[in-house]
């Protein structure tokens, strides 16, 4: 979801910074302005005196103008920490019991979930992501089922068997977890 949100706003961004820039320059570069735009020519100035100091003396202007772009900052910076924010947990800390700490790699422990879970019974294909805090790891799973796979039979032996074995081999108290299952897509079957 916010990948579809990122690449929307960036484009209507984009857009609009491509469309005002290129008849700004079309303009500077002597094209004739419709007569609805915001300058009558190539010599016209951005800001003109009198725009400038137009609401100069009410007292809720620059207050207003400042508040304005403050929000704008705040959403901008909202905006580029999910944008860098790393999804992917790169590492869990396991207790060893000796009062020191291990650390495993989250892509090792991913791709030993989805092999197990791939190993079931039914299940096409599988994927594992860890998220969360490195002290408590989160999984999301998604199982390809089988057409012929009852989902309920499916996801007990995820969680009794996957998920518990990778629990129980990170040394983890709780492996909270969301399991999405998808069925194979495949022809219809010819009946003679």
């Amino acid at each position: 979801m916010l990948r579809t949100v990122n690449r929307v706003l960036i484009g209507i961004v984009g857009l609009v910074l491509v469309v005002v820039g290129g008849s700004v320059l079309a303009v500077g570069l002597g094209a004739r302005p419709p007569s609805w735009w915001i300058h009558d020519g190539r010599h016209d100035v951005l800001l003109s005196d009198a725009e400038r100091t137009k609401w100069q003396g009410h007292g809720w202007w620059w207050p207003a103008v400042l508040a304005a772009l403050a929000v704008l900052v705040l959403l901008a910076l909202w905006w580029l920490t999910a944008v860098l924010r790393r999804r992917r947990l790169a590492e869990i800390l396991v207790d060893t019991g000796d009062g020191e700490g291990a650390l495993l790699r989250g892509r090792a422990l991913e791709n030993v979930l989805a092999g197990d879970a791939a190993e079931l019974d039914g299940v096409a294909d599988a994927r594992a992501r860890l998220t969360g805090r490195r002290t408590a790891p989160e999984s999301r799973v998604r199982l390809l089922l089988e057409p012929h796979v009852d989902p309920v039979i499916a996801l007990h032996h995820l969680t009794a068997r996957s998920l518990l074995h990778a629990r129980n081999s990170a040394g983890l108290a709780a492996l909270p977890s969301e399991v999405r299952m998808k069925a194979v897509k495949h022809r219809a079957e010819r009946v003679s």
